[in-house]
């Protein structure tokens, strides 16, 4: 199979990945349309927790499993590679069947703690069955992201990236037809309706994993997977586990971490608003638009930084392996210049489209548009963060990601609810104080661990801060022209047509202004490389020619 260079396992990556998240934002509008904005809010609660638990169903192991993978891959130890694979395998098996049970058998427990004394909206029965739900998909996520790490960790970024839209594929159609057949054919209550669309969770997983196991099977003698080996690396087995083990625990840790405050943050978020005397309905639909409708929308933009984190560790451990810490610097610069270049003016554009978009996804909402206009530039400074926490765990500073991440959260922590006190108390929507608080938080995980790489490896940054100050003259281009377009085209909220084609106007002319002012600057060459957008160009030119 063939492996993939940084920036083609990036762009394979993200643009898997920007399907996935297309898909995930398009099913939102038939799905919110059936179970109304109470079953929506249902179906927030339920996979809010699902994926703090699929964070210690999976237990950082599949990461592990790719970077010890690709280290051995550098190092030719190819017997020690497999021995890590299936240990991996095995480890995750006993984790993920007891975090199932856990859940399954403690969902009450959980449902209580969500909802609390909270009365008018859905009951602590209702999301203890959709929680139950949901819990099946623990069951086959694991081994399906332990496969996937095994090919990241050769630099095979395609399969990966392809399980992923399948996946979503069939979850997505699960979802949606799902729920409607339960509740408009069978006429069965909006509980169980959303039941049977979290539950589609685990059909999508089901069949990614049988793509992805399909393509183990057929590579076996390329990966080694087949291979009987005489002599045995001098690597024991205690030592592989305390290796997965060592690499694993700073991951989730830090995935646990944030999970763990997301749902506190929904939490804080649902007892604040109740303080501040909003009724239930509008409290649920301010927790659940800021925790997990807005996120979304935004998913287009996180898609960059997963795209590039599916090509970024395997590149930086393979670089750091050999101890070429130019090479990782630069593919940290490159990282966050793409994240930059690409997600700042994405952040902009919804944010100044965001009452269309919302309508457009959920119907007209003032709270839902002032809760997009702003929630959409988290995902940038969380993108941010990804690059800097997967670049520190390449190089094996664990210690730092803990110091970093640790900071940003309790910071987050202590910030949430006394700036949404104090934005209610100077007449500013309360709301936008958790999300700036969010921002805070990243931003200062970010700058603590740009501190320390420049401190103990000499980064350094000055191709990105320039790349930043070119970027600001055709992000002020497209921002003119959206507001002038924004000025003259008139909208129709009552019509989901009518914001569509309004959105897509005004989107289409502000991000070719974007690119060709960003072309005719040098920015894009700068950015992702001449010769590899030479080689892009010649290569859909050949395709045209035998089309």
């Amino acid at each position: 199979m063939k492996k993939n260079s940084f920036i083609e396992g990036t762009i394979i990556a993200t643009a898997c990945i920007v399907i996935v998240k297309i898909l995930g934002m398009l099913y939102v509008i038939p799905f919110y349309a059936i179970v109304g904005s109470q079953g929506a809010a249902l179906y927030a609660y339920a996979y809010n927790i699902y994926g703090l638990f699929l964070e210690v169903a999976t237990a950082g192991i599949p990461n592990a499993v790719s970077k010890i993978i690709n280290e051995y891959n550098t190092l030719g130890r190819q017997e020690a590679k497999i021995r890590a694979f299936q240990i991996g395998k095995k480890l995750l098996g006993f984790i993920a069947v007891f975090a199932f049970i856990i859940l399954f058998v403690f969902a009450p427990q959980v449902a209580q703690i969500i909802i609390g004394d909270m009365t008018g909206g859905n009951t602590v029965e209702d999301v203890t069955f959709v929680i139950r739900c949901v819990s099946f998909a623990l069951l086959i996520f694991p081994f399906l992201s332990v496969s996937r790490g095994f090919f990241q960790g050769h630099n095979i970024i395609s399969v990966s990236s392809v399980s992923q839209v399948i996946e979503q594929v069939a979850r997505v159609t699960v979802i949606i037809f799902g729920s409607y057949i339960a509740i408009k054919w069978l006429h069965l209550d909006i509980t169980t309706g959303v039941g049977v669309a979290v539950f589609g969770a685990f059909i999508g997983g089901l069949f990614a994993f049988f793509y992805v196991y399909d393509k183990l099977r057929k590579n076996k003698k390329e990966l080694c997977l087949d291979q009987k080996f005489e002599v045995r690396d001098s690597v024991t087995n205690k030592e592989l586990i305390k290796k997965i083990i060592k690499y694993a625990v700073p991951i989730v840790i830090v995935s646990i971490a944030f999970t763990i405050y997301n749902n506190v943050d929904m939490i804080l978020i649902l007892r604040t608003m109740d303080y501040l005397g909003m009724d239930a309905s509008e409290v649920e639909f301010i927790a659940t638009g800021i925790s997990t409708w807005a996120p979304k929308i935004s998913i287009v933009v996180t898609s960059v930084a997963l795209g590039l984190s599916a090509s970024l560790i395997p590149n930086m451990v393979e670089a750091f392996t050999l101890k070429k810490y130019d090479d990782v610097n630069h593919k940290f610069n490159q990282s966050m210049q793409i994240i930059l270049f690409i997600s700042l003016p994405m952040c902009i554009g919804i944010s100044f489209l965001s009452s269309a978009i919302w309508t457009v996804f959920y119907d007209y909402s003032a709270i839902g548009t002032n809760i997009l206009a702003v929630a959409i530039f988290a995902p940038l400074f969380s993108n941010l963060y990804t690059v800097a926490n997967n670049t520190l765990q390449s190089m094996n500073k664990f210690k730092m990601v803990y110091i970093s991440s640790v900071t940003g959260i309790v910071l987050n922590a202590i910030l949430d609810v006394p700036f949404m006190l104090l934005f209610d108390l100077i007449g500013i929507h309360a709301y936008w104080g958790a999300t700036v608080a969010t921002i805070i938080g990243f931003s200062a995980t970010v700058i603590i661990a740009m501190i320390y790489l420049k401190k103990a490896y000499h980064f350094d940054y000055a191709d990105t801060k320039r790349v930043l100050g070119k970027i600001i003259v055709p992000l002020l281009t497209m921002i003119v022209v959206v507001i002038l377009m924004k000025l003259f085209i008139p909208i129709d909220y009552d019509s989901r047509l009518a914001c569509v084609v309004y959105i897509a106007v005004i989107a289409v002319v502000g991000a070719l202004t974007y690119f060709i002012v960003s072309h005719k600057m040098g920015l894009m060459d700068e950015i992702l490389g001449s010769n590899y957008l030479e080689k892009l160009k010649n290569k859909l030119s050949r395709n045209k020619k035998e089309v």
